[in-house]
């Protein structure tokens, strides 16, 4: 197969950056792969340090101010497809599905074109019944959640088909940790990043109900964009500015897991399956998620992690509370954790469903014609989905103001 992936993101890119990396990286063992990006893109940029992989410096401008700058995109990515004849040009993300719609008009034969739907926002509205019946020939779901979701949009039509995101549990694997000076501190932390609908402001909420004493042997560390000005104002608000810690973007994160006791995602938005989740637990880490969209779907409450309600600070406060009084527990959530990683997010087995996607694509089936009937009801989603079909959207916290820490930071870590 000869295959284009696209991406429009222009920095970090996030998970976007992941999934396309990987199936890329894995895929053109077996196949021409091409890579088209943006030149700032850290996709492109390691695209290019991949061998065999085809890395095509491509701009998406969006917006009607960059009308000009668009049809010149345009014009730039119609040649680069005129040119390779791709079998299937695999998008990710709306303004990389609209500008390869449009340079695709006319094309003979045309590819067939994939969307991975990444997040859950909605797809309402005459532009997506158009993209979906003219411009997509197949969606991805990367979890059940999303598929659900999809089939009450114009893109049931595509036939939705739940992919989930595999990790490369090689690489991601445990590590021991810096010998610690304070071996009573619990490290938490999260490789998600720091945006608002991440939830990591929650845990302010939560660290305060716990005791002054439990508090102080807690420490929070958060890979990602430095914190907001209105963030870095909450955080000190409530006067926990020493239990959090932020080592910034970074191009490993391998060393920051390897020093957590567990991890988190408590995203309230926008959030699916979540490459971080997966690649905590794949190095042996249990994970605390709340109940948004897929991230259940990571988790064996009990066994490998815990699982809280949006926005649940007593929730919350409670799975701190027996991280802190069972570390031994602790431990044995995060060996099942890697378990279930090894058995259920491999790489290869994400490699694997995505190709067969492709080829079952390329063989005939499933036909742009059939439409067929939500088949099942999003209430069993749980009680986060909305009546339209998309999930309902969560206010801003509240956050409590309460006293400064009466403890040090204990023990910083070196690699941040």
């Amino acid at each position: 197969m000869k295959l284009l992936y696209t991406n429009f993101h222009s920095g970090s890119g996030g998970g976007h950056t992941t999934y396309i990396r990987e199936l890329a990286r894995g895929l053109s063992v077996r196949h021409e792969v091409h890579v088209a990006a943006p030149e700032e893109s850290r996709l492109l940029r390691e695209a290019r340090e991949i061998p065999g992989l085809h890395a095509f410096a491509q701009p998406y401008p969006n917006g009607l101010r960059l009308r000009p700058a668009r049809r010149r995109a345009c014009a730039r990515l119609r040649a680069y497809l005129e040119e390779h004849r791709f079998d299937i040009v695999h998008v990710n993300g709306s303004a990389d599905h609209r500008l390869v719609i449009a340079a695709l008009r006319g094309l003979q034969p045309r590819p067939l074109v994939v969307l991975t739907k990444h997040n859950t926002k909605p797809m309402r509205g005459l532009q997506h019944a158009w993209r979906a019946r003219f411009g997509t020939d197949k969606v991805i779901a990367v979890c059940e959640f999303v598929r659900r979701q999809l089939s009450h949009t114009p893109y049931r039509r595509c036939q939705p088909e739940t992919v989930y995101n595999g990790v490369d549990t090689a690489f991601y694997s445990p590590a021991e940790p810096a010998d610690r000076v304070d071996t009573r501190q619990l490290w938490i932390g999260s490789n998600a990043g720091t945006a608002d609908y991440k939830g990591w402001t929650d845990l302010m909420a939560a660290l305060a109900l716990l005791t002054p004493d439990e508090r102080d042997r807690i420490q929070v560390v958060i890979a990602g964009h430095p914190p907001s000005a209105a963030q870095r104002e909450m955080l000190a608000r409530s006067g926990l500015q020493d239990r959090f810690h932020f080592p910034g973007l970074l191009d490993d994160v391998r060393p920051m897991i390897a020093r957590l006791d567990a991890g988190f995602v408590l995203s309230h938005d926008i959030e699916t399956i979540s490459f971080a989740c997966r690649e905590m637990m794949a190095m042996g880490k249990p994970v605390m998620v709340t109940d948004y969209a897929g991230l259940p779907e990571n988790i064996r409450p009990g066994t490998d992690g815990w699982i809280v309600p949006v926005h649940g600070h007593a929730a919350m406060a409670a799975a701190l509370r027996d991280m802190l009084n069972d570390r031994e527990d602790v431990l044995r959530r995060g060996k099942a954790a890697r378990d279930h990683a090894l058995a259920e997010f491999g790489i290869g087995t994400f490699l694997d469903h995505t190709e067969a996607v492709y080829a079952r694509l390329l063989a005939g089936a499933p036909s742009l014609d059939s439409e067929p009937s939500p088949s099942q009801d999003l209430a069993s989603t749980g009680r986060l989905i909305g009546e339209d079909g998309h999930p309902r959207r969560h206010g801003p916290m509240q956050m409590p103001d309460m006293p400064a820490s009466s403890q040090p930071v204990a023990d910083p870590p070196s690699v941040w």
